[in-house]
Formats: C-alpha cells, sequence, structure tokens
C-alpha cells in the first residue's frame, strides 16, 4: 500500500514540475496522447522514479557517504538531480515518459519533487496508534 501511494504522490509531483516551463521538464504520453494516457504516463514514470529511488539511489547514497559527511548533506541535491535524469533515461527508451532539458535542470526539478513528496509525506504518513496498558 506504501509504494502504491508514494508512486502517486511521484507522478503528482513530476506532474507539478512539468507544470513550470522554466525547469524544461515534460511528460511524452502514449500516443494518442489524451487525459488518459498523461496520467497512466505520470504512474508510470511514478512507479520507475520509486524504483530508481529505491534501488539505486540506496546504493549511490551508501557508497556517496564520506560525500554526505563532506558537503554537510548537499550533495544529496545533485544524487536527487541524477536519479531523475536516470529515470528520464530510462523512460526515454520506450518513446513515453520523462523529458529534462538538461542535468542541472533536473537538479532543480529534484528538488521541487522533494519537497512535494515531504509535505504529502507528512500529511499522509500512517500514525502511530498508541498501546493503552
Amino acid at each position: 500500500m506504501r509504494f502504491i501511494i508514494r508512486v502517486v504522490i511521484n507522478a503528482f509531483a513530476i506532474w507539478v514540475v512539468t507544470l513550470i516551463p522554466a525547469l524544461q521538464v515534460a511528460i511524452v504520453a502514449f500516443p494518442p496522447g489524451e487525459t488518459l494516457q498523461l496520467v497512466l504516463t505520470l504512474l508510470a514514470v511514478g512507479a520507475i522514479f520509486a524504483l530508481v529511488n529505491t534501488i539505486i539511489g540506496t546504493v549511490i547514497k551508501v557508497v556517496a557517504f564520506p560525500l554526505y559527511i563532506l558537503t554537510l548533506g548537499l550533495i544529496g541535491l545533485v544524487i536527487n538531480g541524477f536519479l531523475l535524469w536516470l529515470t528520464a533515461w530510462i523512460t526515454s527508451g520506450f518513446g513515453w515518459g520523462l523529458s529534462v532539458g538538461s542535468f542541472w535542470w533536473g537538479v532543480l526539478a529534484a528538488i521541487i519533487i522533494s519537497i512535494i513528496n515531504a509535505v504529502f509525506g507528512a500529511i499522509l504518513r500512517p500514525q502511530k496508534r498508541k498501546r493503552r496498558d
């Protein structure tokens, strides 16, 4: 259930980023490009982004741990931008998906996506129930 919520939040965040034309981030929808195809494309890109973050992102963050210490965590912004760029590269191989203008626009888009994910993650986080003893 958490993965589905994460995919939907990622899809929403990517959609919001594509609404900002200055970021040069766009979605190429499934043909013929109607609203349903756009939503399905966003969900597919959100799922691929979640998988890339979970699998590849974890490995990169463990390997780059010394850089996190040296840069006081700022390398995380570059890593998130790289993961977004990697998602765009993976989905472009299918002929649909995410299109990022350049790496640094991807870093800025990843910052916005991270902020949206943090806000919705805090709102939709399951609450722990207190035990009554």
